[in-house]
């Protein structure tokens, strides 16, 4: 698994990466609604408004790129990781993908919960899936934002570790997931 056989693939499929950078875009956005609601109450509704589809987007393609993670080959590691970062890259993506399912859920059931209407859009409103519980509300409240943070963290950790692979290493990790196609005539990285 040290370096691409020439029928190994050097990049993720092409729907892996657009899901791939999709998701990034819509955690950016959420990370940064989340922000801005908890430090300013003058925008709070129309930013909740915007915050409670865009979770439940996150679900829902978070589902879809396991699903698509399933049926598709992954490229393998640059031979410059070693074992060690092999398996820290593979428990934090694990992380990752809990979270981007997890956080939506804690806080549809928050909501839920809290006896607040799920919105998506117009008059289309997903159903409760916990009974309303003030008690509830407020253990799922401060679990959602725990998680929040948790997810904000490790995706810094993983964009900080492409970012010293790319810019320190130069083992073209970010290669694997570019959405330009990567037709080098190098099947390997040379260390």
């Amino acid at each position: 698994m040290s370096t691409a056989s020439p029928t190994s693939p050097t990049q993720f499929a092409l729907q892996s990466r657009i899901l791939h950078w999709l998701m990034a875009a819509m955690l950016l956005t959420m990370l940064f609604i989340g922000v801005t609601m908890v430090a300013s109450l003058g925008n709070y509704h129309a930013l909740v408004a915007i915050h409670r589809p865009l979770g439940i987007s996150v679900l829902i393609l978070a589902v879809v790129r396991l699903i698509n993670r399933n049926f598709t080959t992954l490229p393998p590691f640059p031979p410059t990781m070693s074992q060690r970062e092999r398996w820290i890259a593979s428990a934090s993506e694990r992380l990752l993908y809990t979270l981007m399912i997890a956080l939506p859920l804690v806080g549809w059931g928050m909501l839920s919960a809290g006896h607040y209407p799920i919105i998506m859009f117009g008059p289309v409103h997903l159903p409760p899936i916990l009974p309303a519980s003030p008690t509830l509300f407020a253990i799922l409240r401060r679990a959602h934002t725990i998680l929040a943070y948790l997810l904000f963290f490790t995706f810094l950790a993983h964009l900080s570790a492409v970012l010293f692979h790319t810019l320190i290493i130069h083992d073209r990790i970010l290669h694997r997931m570019a959405l330009w196609s990567s037709r080098s005539s190098k099947s390997s990285v040379r260390g």
